[in-house]
């Protein structure tokens, strides 16, 4: 048992439970601290989109968070609420968002972020209520490419894959969820390669073969 901030998490070390932490051979440095100096650049990393829906994602600026699965990492939710092209307005819920199916993200299915290997898997069956959270392990995916560059995906519900799996850029891996250190439905994503997090960024031409006609 260590304290450490939970994967994924978004809280700070002194909010986090002792937890047991999954190994995972083929994700090493998981739960590692972050190496990237103040001078060093930051680096990026284009990855396949997230949903087959429109959405909005939140970053965690440098030093925020230091494990290498949440250093630099971003949070993301679909977004709706356009009756057509001239109205309405994107918003993240419909009425007051006290309800998880309230949210547009809930339970939207969850994409692949390349061609590569599923190195880890973490289920946590406990759903959040939308405003509160519960201070335990989220459910997670972690993904492996040819380049060792490892991505992990948390929050995530119906988990659709094994360790082992060959998945496919696009290909369904999951629901959007909302359990762990989560107040409302959304999957948070972070990259690394080594000791060395990525900035994330998104596919454009691919979201507009996805989504091309959504408002």
């Amino acid at each position: 048992m260590i304290t450490a901030l939970l994967l994924l998490s978004g809280m700070s070390a002194a909010s986090a439970a002792p937890v047991t932490l999954p190994h995972f051979p083929q994700a090493p440095g998981l739960f590692a601290r972050a190496d990237l100096p103040a001078s060093a650049p930051i680096e990026s990393v284009v990855l396949s989109p997230l949903f087959n829906q429109r959405f909005v994602c939140a970053e965690h600026p440098d030093g925020e968070l230091r494990q290498l699965g949440d250093a630099l990492g971003t949070d993301c939710l679909v977004i709706g609420g356009m009756i057509d092209r001239e109205n309405g307005f994107f918003r993240l819920f419909r009425t007051d968002g006290k309800r998880n199916e309230d949210w547009y993200g809930w339970h939207t299915e969850v994409l692949a972020p390349f061609t590569g290997t599923v190195v880890g898997v973490s289920n946590n069956p406990v759903t959040n209520t939308p405003g509160s959270m519960k201070p335990s392990l989220p459910s997670f995916i972690v993904f492996r490419r040819a380049d060792d560059l490892i991505v992990a995906y948390a929050h995530v519900t119906d988990i659709r894959v094994r360790i082992g799996d060959r998945v496919s850029a696009g290909q369904v891996v999951a629901l959007d969820g909302n359990n762990g250190f989560a107040r409302a439905p959304h999957v948070h994503v972070g990259a690394y390669r080594g000791t060395t997090p990525f900035q994330i960024r998104w596919d454009l031409r691919a979201e507009h073969r996805i989504f091309p006609d959504q408002n």
